[in-house]
């Protein structure tokens, strides 16, 4: 026997929201300074990682934007990191890296960061080595050549305020 279905026949399934128009809202929370300043950075960090798949958190504490060899956090090369306060460049491994400038801050086992007071940080020649270090210790090379994809991980329903 067959079961009847409504006459209107399964709800449609919404289309997904394209990745930069959910950044777009992410964004949108932000002052319009703090907006430009994340977007110019990861602009260049784009630039500087062209094949990295980008994994997009808008966590509690961060938005945050991935840089990864493959499509998985454990494969993250640097993350850029902004809240309320300001952006950073987060080192996922960076525990491990050489920091001869003393630029990394943090305490815990296995990250390390940098602040990010504006894009021209990411031109010093110390922050260029560091982020060439967290390539090289990679333990998933970065495709040489492709383009890169954009994939919205979470979106965390409760937030602290971002302006």
């Amino acid at each position: 026997m067959m079961r009847s279905t409504s006459a209107a026949g399964p709800a449609p399934v919404p289309a997904p929201v394209p990745a930069e128009e959910q950044i777009a809202a992410f964004l949108a929370k932000f002052t319009p300074e703090m907006q430009q300043l994340i977007t110019s950075l990861r602009t260049e960090l784009r630039k500087l990682l062209p094949t990295a798949s980008e994994l997009v958190y808008d966590n509690y504490n961060f938005l945050v934007f991935g840089f990864c060899s493959a499509p998985r956090a454990s494969d993250c090369i640097a993350s850029l990191t902004a809240n309320s306060k300001g952006c950073g460049l987060s080192f996922y491994y960076g525990a491990t890296l050489p920091d001869p400038e003393h630029l990394l801050q943090g305490e815990g086992s296995q990250n390390r960061f940098i602040r990010l007071p504006s894009p021209a940080t990411l031109s010093e020649p110390a922050v260029r080595a560091l982020i060439a270090a967290a390539i090289a210790q990679a333990k998933v090379p970065l495709p040489a050549t492709g383009s890169s994809e954009t994939i919205v991980k979470s979106i965390s329903a409760k937030q602290r305020p971002r302006r």
